[in-house]
């Protein structure tokens, strides 16, 4: 993407949170009527895109304390929706129950359902645009000899 469209495009940012269950890594989905993708939205203007990542994890799941176990790089996607880019973050989830709470501007949760699930079933739900992201995030955390990951 050149730079001026960059600067044109709508940004959001989320987080690919992952939690590790009985040795194996499990990927946080939200459903919204037929898509799923990982907790993501708007970024404010003057926000920091991290500082908007967390917040909308938060806000869209009440997710607080992730760690960012395999640093702050991120991955973006390419423009869709109209030049949408969104850029996503990878962070552990070590504690705390997820909760689709009610946004205060819709009057309803912004999602329908949540799973953690393992890889291969997280990558049977996504969409191209968004499986490429969780290909990355699963690939940041093989290559961390610590973690526990396995196919």
């Amino acid at each position: 993407m050149t730079k001026a469209a960059q600067q044109t495009a709508k940004r959001s940012a989320g987080i690919v949170p992952v939690r590790f269950i009985d040795g194996v890594a499990h990927y946080l989905l939200l459903r919204a009527y037929r898509y799923w993708d990982f907790p993501k939205g708007g970024i404010n203007d003057g926000e920091d895109p991290l500082a908007a990542a967390i917040r909308e994890l938060a806000e869209e799941t009440t997710l607080t304390g992730v760690r960012f176990r395999w640093g702050q790089e991120f991955r973006e996607t390419p423009p869709y929706a109209g030049g949408k880019v969104a850029r996503y973050y990878v962070a552990e989830a070590p504690a705390g129950d997820v909760a689709l709470p009610v946004n205060p501007y819709l009057g309803r949760p912004e999602h329908h359902e949540f799973l953690w699930l393992p890889y291969e079933a997280a990558r049977k739900r996504l969409n191209d645009r968004v499986r490429d992201i969780l290909d990355w995030a699963r690939g940041k955390i093989a290559a961390d000899v610590a973690a526990p990951e396995r196919a």
